[in-house]
């Protein structure tokens, strides 16, 4: 199984100095401990951990110094929280889907993958558009509950109910079932 699964982080580097950012934030330091600890048992598995991220206007940048940039808003106890590895790969984004206008079904396509844990940030947004054009390709989908947050509880809430109902993926949190089962009931 694990070979053909990849761990996608959406949005985990991020200032937050916006508008509903300090909410977001607050909901956001709940999910990094399940986000990590589902990183470190695909790694343990094999599987790719693919961090798919805004650009925060840095299009000529290289990741360290999008980082950094980013450790520069109010978001920085998250990111130290969640750095990517040196074998993670990375992939910028200029909207809300981590599919439009970026290498992702490229790279997932040369990495044999068909299943994908999406985690990370907005759910009712980033989460929820990925996971739309996820299900689209006709990917297998797990979006742990425990691991997306949203600026407000109800958003996320109605967003995983519509990621549930409409593109059929597996909501269970992380601390219930593992990819495994997930990827087995299918």
């Amino acid at each position: 199984m694990s070979q053909d699964t990849a761990l996608i982080i959406i949005d985990m580097i991020n200032k937050m100095d916006f508008d509903g950012g300090e909410d977001l934030l607050e909901h956001t330091k709940k999910i990094t401990e399940p986000i990590n600890t589902l990183k470190s048992e695909a790694k343990e598995k094999g599987m790719p951990v693919i961090y798919v991220n805004d650009n925060f206007g840095l299009w000529q940048d290289n990741v360290p110094e999008l980082i950094e940039e980013c450790k520069s808003g109010p978001g920085k106890p998250v990111i130290d929280e969640m750095i990517p590895d040196d074998e993670d790969y990375f992939v910028i984004k200029p909207k809300h889907s981590g599919f439009f206008g970026t290498q992702l079904s490229i790279l997932l396509e040369q990495l044999g993958v068909k299943k994908l844990i999406l985690t990370g940030v907005a759910g009712d947004i980033c989460i929820l558009f990925t996971a739309n054009d996820a299900y689209m390709r006709d990917y297998d989908l797990w979006v742990p509950a425990d691991c997306v947050a949203s600026e407000k509880t109800d958003d996320n809430d109605n967003a995983l109910k519509i990621i549930k109902r409409s593109l059929f993926a597996n909501i269970t949190e992380t601390g219930e079932t593992t990819a495994d089962q997930v990827f087995n009931e299918q």
